[in-house]
């Protein structure tokens, strides 16, 4: 049996991305080394049987932390903001886990084998979302032409939460980590300390942004081991589109050198009007070829 996962959680909304995704695991040759799990959070029984061949695993996800009934009612996607801080309590037949959510799907194979070199030793293997050309989410108003009143989305969502004022101020200009991708070894540390901070977020903050917040300050204030990889291996389209290599017809990073990309996130969603490529397949965006076309292209896997 294999000793890695790649573990993903979807609804019934989302269940062409999961096929998607796991389609994308698939259109690897080296995929035999690696078992899928699936974690289920409102798939039709249908849905279940169309992919249960194609995966190792899929098992129905939990509250894993006590949470109010009111935040919940009807919303049982939202399992994916506690479950996947516990992967070891579902799949505990596995030494490795590499998370990757359904709305992201796998270009290149090679940022799969960085995420399982990354976590060794008990390592987190994540990305920060900034770099080159990235939208930064920090943003500055001035008053009065010399005084700057700073947002942060993590300060703002750490307040909201209820968590003290000397660790929302770490994270004030910390590189915001998405938690949409990420590595851990069964035996890391840092699923304890990821618990522990998530069970304080869940208790005043969202439930929505939860588990990422609590792997901030995991990273930020409690300082556990971490592997920063670079964006390619969680490419934030909402943050900054690729380009398109016609002649290898791949995707690729925007600027020089224009590596390929290992996986492709659509986190937040890439819109035309009010359209979301997420859950409408016909949807398609300008995208630049390194030849400095335009051509109309969707970012979804094999569209």
């Amino acid at each position: 049996m294999n000793s890695n996962a790649i573990v993903t959680l979807a609804d019934s909304t989302y269940f062409e991305l999961l096929q998607e995704l796991i389609d994308s695991i698939k259109s690897h040759k080296q995929n035999n080394n690696v078992s899928i799990c699936v974690l289920d959070a409102g798939l039709t029984q249908d849905q279940i049987n169309l992919i249960k061949s194609k995966v190792h695993s899929i098992k129905k996800a939990k509250w894993d932390i006590d949470v109010p009934s009111y935040k919940v009612i009807k919303k049982e996607w939202l399992k994916s903001q506690v479950s996947r801080a516990f992967l070891p309590n579902y799949f505990p037949e596995f030494k490795k886990y590499l998370w990757i959510d359904c709305d992201a799907w796998i270009n290149s194979w090679s940022a799969v084998e960085l995420y399982f070199k990354a976590c060794e030793k008990g390592k987190l293997g994540i990305t920060q979302s900034i770099g080159q050309g990235y939208r930064i989410m920090t943003k500055v108003n001035w008053l009065f032409g010399k005084f700057a009143s700073i947002k942060s989305q993590n300060y703002k969502h750490a307040k909201s939460s209820g968590i003290e004022e000397n660790i929302a101020r770490k994270l004030a200009f910390a590189p915001h980590i998405n938690i949409g991708v990420f590595s851990l070894e069964k035996t890391s540390k840092c699923w304890d300390v990821w618990q522990k901070n998530l069970k304080k977020t869940l208790s005043k903050g969202k439930i929505f942004g939860s588990e990422g917040l609590a792997i901030n300050i995991a990273v930020y204030h409690d300082n556990v081991d971490v592997e920063f990889l670079p964006l390619k291996c969680n490419w934030i389209i909402s943050h900054l589109l690729p380009k398109f290599d016609n002649q290898n017809n791949t995707f690729v990073e925007p600027f020089l050198p224009n590596e390929k990309i290992g996986i492709m996130h659509l986190a937040a969603g890439i819109w035309d009007g009010n359209k979301d490529m997420r859950l409408d397949k016909n949807v398609k965006i300008d995208i630049t070829t390194l030849n400095g076309e335009k051509m109309k292209k969707s970012l979804r896997f094999n569209i």
